[in-house]
């Protein structure tokens, strides 16, 4: 055993006793091994060791809400009832200044020109090229619908627009609603009175 521990290489740590204490054993969180299951005395046969679900992972408890996701949270189902009161209920949080609208329109150009074009008269370029049919004009559509619903369709598409969620954050999608109302000459675009829903809080 003296003779085994001892070597030329500093590094060598020699032989190892009991290996899995020195190299642990790495779990993969959405799936459980062969080996972690376990014969019990049951209706399957079959149990899980770890997690029931076949998960090394726990699940978060129903209504958990990721660190700094809040203003994800939007009560609000995909329905023509829930249009309308998010029409009635929610307000753009976000103060209009000349930064917020730059910002706004740059995240304009890059995710609602192809179809709304750069001055917002609906005839961007797949519109013209004959590859979607013509969007109504901004100067003619948002007088007919407040902010509310202006983020509720952003948020769930509406009509042939499919949704932007996946592409603006919260915080985004006020912020080109902002520019949109003022593009149209609007006052859309004014500050608007704060609000407690969750769904228009920005960080």
């Amino acid at each position: 055993m003296v003779a085994a521990s001892c070597g030329n290489d500093p590094n060598d740590t020699g032989i190892e006793y009991a290996p899995d204490m020195y190299v642990s054993k790495g779990y993969e969180p959405f799936t459980q091994l062969e080996d972690q299951k376990r014969a019990v005395m049951s209706e399957s046969g079959k149990e899980w060791l770890i997690n029931p679900d076949g998960k090394n992972m726990r699940e978060p408890v129903k209504g958990t809400i990721a660190r700094g996701q809040i203003d994800y949270v939007f009560p609000y189902a995909k329905t023509a009832e829930d249009y309308e009161r998010a029409g009635a209920e929610l307000k753009n949080p976000i103060a209009v200044n000349d930064e917020v609208l730059a910002e706004g329109k740059h995240l304009y150009e890059i995710n609602c020109t192809p179809c709304h074009a750069a001055d917002g008269n609906g005839k961007g370029t797949i519109v013209q090229d004959g590859k979607y049919p013509q969007v109504p004009a901004y100067g003619d559509r948002l007088p007919t619908i407040n902010p509310g619903k202006a983020y509720y369709s952003i948020t769930y598409g509406k009509n042939l627009m499919g949704s932007y969620a996946s592409s603006l954050s919260p915080a985004e999608r006020w912020k080109v609603i902002h520019y949109i109302y003022s593009l149209a000459g609007l006052t859309g675009a004014a500050p608007a009175a704060a609000t407690t829903d969750s769904t228009a809080t920005t960080k």
